[in-house]
């Protein structure tokens, strides 16, 4: 039976499968996008996310222990500055494959493997946030704007000396001028 086995193959000897592991993770942090076959993908998921998950706590032990598969200085050093902080409170699935159909030549079935960098769950709470504080923000504004009209025109009608409007409101005073106009526009119009 071929119960639990912890890895694919792949066709090759264990020295060919670990140095194209190698090769594919390194890439991988250095592009942050790769193109290769599913079953590769899958392999390369596995070592790339147990890496990052290392790389969360940037400590000497830890950069020994990702130094023994990546020799590249520069990409082991972005890993622990870059990739590690950004997935500082993501509790995994650091990477994702898309797929984009099959090869032409031996139709193997064809992925992009990438890095997730963004933090979607703080965009979505910043999205949440965002939306009902600027609704709030312009409700005020419109208020401000209806209140400032309002009192334009109980202004210009304590001017033409009405008596009537200043003691009511100056809600009370709009509707006022809206019926007289109304009653002004009937008494104009012919039978």
């Amino acid at each position: 039976m071929h119960n639990r086995v912890g890895f694919n193959k792949l066709s090759r000897s264990s020295s060919h499968r670990k140095a194209m592991t190698r090769n594919m993770v390194t890439s991988l942090f250095r592009y942050e996008r790769i193109s290769t076959t599913k079953a590769k993908a899958l392999e390369v998921r596995k070592a790339a996310e147990k890496m990052i998950t290392r790389a969360k706590v940037d400590s000497v032990h830890n950069r020994r222990i990702i130094n023994k598969d990546l020799k590249d200085a520069e990409i082991l050093n972005k890993l622990f500055t870059e990739i590690g902080p950004v997935n500082k409170d993501r509790p995994g699935g650091y990477t994702r494959i898309l797929k984009t159909g099959f090869r032409k030549g031996d139709a193997a079935e064809m992925v992009i493997l990438e890095l997730v960098l963004e933090e979607a769950e703080s965009k979505k709470a910043k999205k949440k946030k965002a939306k009902p504080a600027k609704a709030e923000e312009k409700k005020p504004e419109v208020k401000k704007e209806v209140s400032e009209e309002v009192k334009e025109e109980t202004a210009a009608a304590v001017e033409t000396e009405k008596p009537e409007v200043e003691t009511e409101t100056s809600a009370e005073a709009v509707e006022a001028d809206q019926v007289e106009e109304t009653a002004s526009d009937e008494e104009d119009k012919p039978e």
